[in-house]
């Protein structure tokens, strides 16, 4: 998520339930998507594959059992790629502990964090599928906020009760 981003940038930004999503894509790949609050106007795709994308996005926030099928640009390091691979493992309605994910790939709960905060694609690579021990643990390098309140709804919204 990045807070510098202007509107010009993203190539649309979609009003969802957990407020406004900015999309970047760069021909037919998703490279960001950055929770964005209410503070920034929506701005409709332009082309046919950020439409397609928008259209999966909506399909996501209507049912959470609708998958993705998008070709992403993952920007990141080696161990940063291994743990955004981990997270499409995780099933909707499912979650991992930092601890267990980070068991998965013998390294520390730490590192699996700070790889779930650099994650450029969140909701397509399910970040807020990974909680903490003990609770929900943050979301976006926050662990209070709107960021967590959003968590709590998408987790929610995947498994209803």
């Amino acid at each position: 998520m990045n807070a510098d981003r202007k509107l010009a940038d993203f190539d649309f930004v979609l009003t969802t339930p957990v407020g406004h999503l900015g999309v970047c894509v760069d021909g037919e790949t998703v490279t960001a998507i950055d929770f964005l609050g209410t503070r920034r106007r929506v701005r409709p795709p332009q082309t046919p594959f950020a439409r397609h994308v928008a259209h999966q996005l909506s399909a996501y926030f209507d049912s959470a059992g609708t998958g993705f099928d998008l070709p992403v640009a993952l920007d990141g390091t080696a161990f940063q790629q291994r743990v955004w691979r981990a997270l499409q493992s995780i099933p909707s309605g499912h979650t991992l502990t930092y601890g267990q994910l980070a068991q998965r790939l013998h390294t520390s709960p730490r590192a699996v964090g700070n790889a779930c905060r650099a994650n450029p694609v969140p909701l397509i690579v399910p970040c807020h599928r990974v909680v903490a021990r003990s609770g929900l643990g943050g979301f976006a390098g926050r662990t209070d906020g709107p960021e967590v309140a959003r968590k709590r709804w998408l987790l929610d919204h995947e498994n209803p009760q």
